[in-house]
């Protein structure tokens, strides 16, 4: 069968287990690397044709990347760039440098793919398996990049970075951004177990990174530097001051910015970025902090034209929710004139995550800073529980605060704009799945 359309390429790699939507044990027969290494082997591994850099960690992976990946083009480089998950578009996966690829090009190396693993087998001791989604789809990453001429590559990994698909690369360097509690029926409940998993993406001899990190993560992911013999740079080692629109470093150097995705969390994702390429000798404060200022992605505290002032935000941990909120507030602050919780704090936000996230740590986030509030479920793609997080919320709510529950994005704008004001902003956050299905409800 040949492919027509990029629809049917996604549904071929689709078709495979998709972990992303159903997460097995992290075991090593369903996350391991001899399978992906014999996937590439087959297609004559395109991922060593280019140079790459590998990011891994709990927040800020995409847009680390990102930034990394505008400071690699401001030089003059081809770049591209795999991120993972999408928002509303496949497409936002493979990009390059945040630019969609052609159908054409897309659906020529689906086609690639499918040929040269038809009649692919591999077998361990307890017999055939096959190849998972996010191993093909990060095979389709490294062969269009490939075909498209690409000198750079950076990798964003899907899940930990220890057995995940992408750790089969030899990178210039290991990017390790800030590590929370995630994932923690598989990557370990603590600090130190997570950050282990992570860690493993450092390879001998090559640079690693780090983002400003808790002192548990911090030292696991010294000890596996040290372990590896690689050169690894804290950022909290070298940025002397660092604030939502500068930052200086220890030798003396400074950075001023005006970030088209505001927050303290973008400039300090920004600033590891500045680090990275200037430690790789990959920047040049003339060109590459007008392309760093110029990076927006989907789910980030993204503004949309709707009738009234929309942000969608994928924040999904207590922490993240916490620098979001706090972000939020700072452009759309509460008059000091109004007292906490009497029901008059201007916004609405819309709610929902999905299973296997602290529900009760985002909840009160959101209660600490809204009196409006939507629970809405985040599509299908996971497992969620709206009924559960309503019942949560309700049962914290104050005086003056309103919490309801709409199934639908769609039922969640409709009860926006029947109970807002014209200009009191929207928020809908927790989830990327959410952000997509909002977008979408828009669309249509």
């Amino acid at each position: 069968m040949e492919f027509k359309t990029f629809d049917q390429v996604v549904e071929y790699m689709e078709h495979f287990t998709n972990l992303e939507r159903k997460t097995d044990k992290y075991s090593t027969r369903t996350y391991r690397l001899d399978r992906m290494q014999a996937i590439m082997d087959v297609l004559g591994n395109p991922q060593r044709k280019y140079k790459t850099i590998h990011v891994a960690g709990s927040k800020g992976k995409g847009s680390t990347a990102s930034y990394i990946a505008a400071g690699l083009k401001a030089m003059g480089y081809k770049v591209g760039l795999y991120m993972s998950p999408h928002v509303s578009d496949y497409r936002e996966r493979f990009t390059l440098c945040g630019q969609f690829v052609s159908d054409a090009d897309l659906v020529l190396v689906g086609n690639h793919l499918a040929s040269a693993l038809v009649g692919f087998r591999f077998c361990d001791q307890l017999g055939e398996n096959e190849p998972t989604t996010f191993e093909l789809y990060t095979a389709f990453a490294f062969l269009l990049f490939e075909h498209l001429g690409c000198q750079w590559a950076v990798i964003e990994t899907g899940l930990g970075g220890r057995l995940d698909a992408t750790n089969i690369l030899l990178p210039e360097a290991s990017v390790i951004t800030p590590i929370e509690l995630e994932h923690c029926d598989i990557l370990g409940d603590t600090l130190a177990k997570i950050a282990w998993e992570k860690s493993k993406i450092i390879k001998s001899g090559r640079p690693s990174f780090s983002a400003l990190q808790s002192p548990e993560a911090l030292e696991v992911l010294r000890s596996e530097a040290r372990t590896c013999s690689s050169s690894f740079s804290y950022l909290g080692d070298f940025a002397l001051h660092l604030d939502e629109h500068s930052v200086v470093f220890s030798d003396g150097s400074s950075y001023s910015f005006n970030l088209a995705m505001p927050g303290l969390v973008q400039a300090q994702n920004c600033a590891l970025a500045i680090l990275v390429l200037r430690t790789l000798g990959l920047f040049d404060a003339s060109v590459s902090l007008l392309a760093l200022e110029a990076v927006a992605l989907p789910g980030r505290m993204e503004k949309i034209d709707w009738e009234r002032t929309l942000y969608l935000d994928g924040a999904h941990t207590q922490n993240s929710m916490g620098q979001l909120l706090k972000t939020f507030r700072s452009i759309y602050p509460v008059s000091s004139s109004v007292s906490s919780f009497c029901g008059c704090r201007p916004g609405v936000c819309i709610f929902g995550c999905v299973a296997g996230k602290n529900v009760d740590a985002m909840a009160d986030e959101v209660l600490s800073c809204f009196d409006k509030i939507v629970v809405c479920r985040p599509g299908t793609f996971k497992k969620s529980d709206p009924q559960g997080i309503y019942s949560l919320l309700l049962s914290r709510r104050r005086p003056g605060q309103t919490v309801v529950l709409r199934e639908s994005a769609s039922s969640a704008l409709a009860w926006v704009l029947e109970n807002s004001s014209d200009s009191e902003p929207v928020l809908a956050c927790g989830s990327f799945y959410l952000a997509g299905v909002i977008k979408e409800a828009l669309w249509h």
